[in-house]
């Protein structure tokens, strides 16, 4: 089969609010709020619209999904870089890695090769039972923690892409 990596567009947003609902439904039963997790139609077009939305696709069928916001974005994240975001993989098709082949794609292509950006960021609830390990063996380093608002506390984490050359 052959895998594309690819935007979405307003036409994936149904599909994509499908794939999320029920990658996130482990996230609800934990009882933390993410954006993710009880979307909606028009929240999902608002990500496509406002973010880089990235997907994961094999046969025509959307697997995987993986954002970015933007520093010069409506929303960025914590430390001026793109801030991963929004990150769900079709849980019908289990643990056979594409969640980390999508988001290898997105922090050597996109954000190191095509915007030249030395690190990238993201965050995860402090209530998540293995989020923060997962992103650990990733290589990513806490680097700060904020209480957002939504009933748990946010553990952000930064990822070293590339050293720049003196």
């Amino acid at each position: 089969m052959t895998t594309t990596f690819r935007l979405a567009t307003a036409d994936d947003a149904a599909e994509l609010l499908d794939l999320t609902l029920r990658a996130y439904a482990p996230i609800r039963e934990l009882g933390i709020h993410f954006a993710a997790a009880t979307a909606d139609l028009a929240l999902v077009q608002k990500n496509i619209h406002n973010n880089a939305c990235y997907v994961l696709e094999e046969a025509g069928r959307i697997q995987a999904t993986v954002s970015l916001r933007m520093p010069w974005g409506p929303q960025p994240g914590p430390f001026g870089l793109p801030h991963i975001w929004w990150f769900a993989v079709d849980p019908a098709i289990g643990k056979k890695g594409v969640g980390s082949t999508l988001l290898t794609w997105v922090e050597e292509s996109i954000v190191r090769d095509t915007l030249k950006a030395p690190a990238v960021s993201l965050g995860t609830a402090d209530k998540h039972p293995w989020l923060s390990a997962m992103y650990e063996r990733r290589g990513y380093v806490r680097a700060g923690e904020a209480d957002l608002g939504r009933g748990h506390t946010t553990i952000f984490f930064r990822k070293e892409l590339y050293t720049p050359l003196p």
